[in-house]
């Protein structure tokens, strides 16, 4: 990954943060890294923790949707995990994804998986 799109993910992750705070939520954690991969955002949505998988596509919401594969699905997982296991808690949680488009707008999809 270059500098330039290493940039562009910061900005779009911290405009994704920015909207789901409006939106209620509580950021818990940023960029959080394990040995199974990273998760952008942690928040807490009332009485859920959220793992927000944010995604930037110029093509649109079908393509960055399908970019969250099977494989990245896995390793959300699988950090998620550890994550809870890490913080010793129990509690309910969901997956989402925040894609944002080219023009700028926001498209957040919840429960982007099912366990």
């Amino acid at each position: 990954m270059n500098n330039e799109s290493i940039t562009k993910g910061i900005q779009y992750e911290s405009l994704a943060m920015q909207f789901l705070q409006k939106e209620g939520l509580q950021l818990i954690a940023k960029n959080f890294h394990s040995r199974f991969g990273e998760i952008d955002l942690i928040m807490q949505d009332k009485e859920e923790l959220v793992f927000v998988e944010v995604r930037y596509r110029s093509a649109g919401l079908d393509i960055a949707t399908e970019s969250i594969t099977y494989v990245k699905q896995s390793k959300l997982v699988k950090t998620a995990y550890f994550y809870l296991t890490k913080i010793k808690n129990d509690t309910a949680c969901r997956f989402d994804a925040v894609i944002v488009d080219k023009a700028g707008n926001f498209n957040w999809l919840k429960n982007i998986i099912t366990l």
